[in-house]
């Protein structure tokens, strides 16, 4: 690295009421920080049944759902069912339009980590999909100290089997104690970090150290730097980079598109069950039919 990317903004996340009763941190797409090109959402979610997400529909970007305690069962009006539980991770393409229900499955509490990605113009409207990776499957090493499981992109050797249709990195990194991660990031994508566990210094060895539930836009540079200067306790962050889409950003709730017309046509879309909504006319996901929801 010849440009280490320093700090430019910090902020600590708090909890705010989300979905049925479910709590989220919400770091980006909050009032102070609307968009980091091309991330929408940051949200580290817990939840408890029967509190959760029911039935909702996506349209224009990608969810990337990481999960760190429990399980979280996901169905569809397509007819894709399953439960991805702690370190598993599900990549979902929304693209044109999918209606779901994300919901705890069992007793205790869920924890997990969900990621809005956008979709640039040209891919806003592509069918729907998945990617799933068992926490086994995901990619992970180990050196000096320093373990990354790679998400999505590489990092110390180590590279995912995610496809993602806008370039992204993903990387969950613990540093024990006294060591220091250093991770290339292309100068051209945006890039921030997301303290889960412990404290660390980032940036630069002079700045104040941070702690959990923190996210850190980075500046401009060519890679990161980390120091875990704790005499006792593991530092465990994330580190998520992308390709800015530089396109307008028009965004209702769940749906995000480029213009305020395209919000439009898409909220009569999935009012007529048009477009991609089609099947959401007689779906209701199993969660709702057992909760007695009409």
């Amino acid at each position: 690295m010849e440009k280490p990317r320093q700090v430019v903004r910090k902020f600590l996340a708090r909890p705010q009421h989300e979905g049925v009763g479910a709590v989220v941190r919400r770091s980006i797409g909050r009032f102070e920080l609307r968009y980091f090109d091309p991330f929408l959402v940051l949200d580290e979610f817990s939840v408890s049944a029967p509190a959760g997400f029911p039935d909702h529909p996506h349209r224009g970007f990608e969810t990337v759902t990481y999960m760190l305690e429990g399980a979280v069962t996901h169905e569809d009006f397509e007819g894709h069912r399953g439960t991805i539980k702690a370190g598993d991770v599900q990549w979902m393409t929304a693209g044109r339009g999918i209606v779901h229900s994300e919901m705890p499955a069992g007793p205790g509490t869920s924890r997990g980590l969900q990621l809005w990605v956008n979709l640039s113009s040209a891919n806003k409207m592509v069918e729907p999909g998945y990617q799933e990776i068992q926490s086994k499957d995901i990619a992970c090493t180990t050196a000096d100290g320093v373990t990354v499981r790679v998400i999505a992109g590489h990092a110390m050797g180590a590279r995912s089997p995610v496809r993602t249709r806008t370039p992204t990195m993903y990387l969950d990194f613990t540093v024990r104690p006294r060591a220091a991660a250093r991770q290339p990031v292309p100068a051209s994508w945006n890039a921030f970090a997301y303290v889960l566990e412990g404290e660390g210094v980032f940036g630069s060895e002079r700045c104040a150290p941070a702690g959990a539930h923190h996210l850190l836009l980075l500046g401009p540079g060519d890679g990161v730097e980390v120091w875990n200067k704790s005499d006792g306790r593991p530092l465990r962050f994330l580190l998520i980079a992308g390709v800015p889409i530089g396109e307008p950003v028009a965004q209702l709730g769940p749906f995000v598109m480029n213009t305020e017309e395209e919000i439009d046509m898409t909220v009569d879309d999935f009012e007529r069950y048009a477009n991609g909504f089609e099947k959401a006319r007689h779906w209701k996901s199993q969660a709702m039919v057992a909760l007695g929801v009409e």
